[in-house]
This record gives structure tokens, sequence and C-alpha cells, in this order.
């Protein structure tokens, strides 16, 4: 359905997101998303990690080696070791659900259905705010779209 704009969500908004993503940081990556969802007997986690550079892709050894790190910490901010954690990475396939996601993966590729031109259109992120984000095309033109105007944006393959 290409009705619906993207709507930017402040990582300012999901619990614990700040204190992990300063450790997963600190570590030399970047937390794209984290979901904390208590269950009668068990805390299930979820947490999607990206590298800095926007050229390197992560692997399993990277997942498994900021898994060691966050979820101990985690667990210690909940307060309970009663949890289970999946950590990924974005994957090539990854869809940008939350705006705020533009940021973190400036410099990347990306294809996005604007709703103004009712077409893909895509370039590299330059640069991203809570309104709007701005790609640049291949022969180095600059253009700036609006989250209301996204209907859809995922990488390019």
């Amino acid at each position: 359905n290409f009705e619906i704009a993207m709507e930017y969500n402040s990582y300012k908004n999901i619990k614990y997101y700040k204190e992990c993503a300063a450790l997963v940081e600190g570590m030399g990556y970047k937390l794209v998303d984290l979901k904390i969802v208590p269950a009668k007997s068990i805390t299930k986690i979820s947490a999607i990690i990206c590298s800095c550079d926007p050229a390197v892709n992560i692997g399993v050894n990277d997942c498994a080696k900021v898994h060691r790190v966050l979820l101990p910490r985690l667990e210690a901010l909940l307060g309970t070791e009663e949890t289970s954690m999946e950590l990924t990475s974005p994957g090539i396939e990854h869809n940008i659900k939350n705006a705020a996601e533009f940021e973190i993966f400036t410099g990347r590729s990306v294809r996005i259905w604007d709703k103004t031109v009712t077409d893909w259109v895509s370039g590299v992120i330059k640069c991203a705010d809570q309104n709007s984000v701005t790609l640049e095309k291949e022969d180095g033109e600059k253009f700036t779209i609006l989250y209301e105007n996204i209907a859809k944006a995922k990488f390019l393959l």
C-alpha cells in the first residue's frame, strides 16, 4: 500500500536506546533498531546493528561480538536475566520503516517510492533530519524528499 506516509520516530523515544547506542558505537557499529518486548516468563529483545562505514557489511562474528556485550548491559538495565535476544544486521533486503534510520544510513544507496512522482527515485543518502532526506543522484544532482511523501524505502542493491 503506497498511501501510507513514512513517519519519523525519534530514537529518544525508544527505552534504553541511548545507553545501548553508546555501547554499540564504542565497539565501532551503529544501533539501527532496538525492541524490548516483555512477555510472561521471558523478555524478548531484538536489535539491529550496522557498520559505521556504509561500504562495509557486517557478518555473524560482528553480531556475536556485540551480542556478548549488549545482552548483559540490557539485562542490567532491565533488572532481569530472563531474556532472549536476537541481534542482526539490516541485510541487503532491508526496508527502512522509521525515517530516523536515514541519518544512520548516510552514505548508503537507497530506493524511495516518492508519492509526488508516483515512482521509485534513488540515490545516496547525503543527510537527513526530522522532516526530510536529501539524496544525491549519480550525476551529482541533489534532491530532498519530505518523509510525508515517502511511501516505501529500501537499500539499492
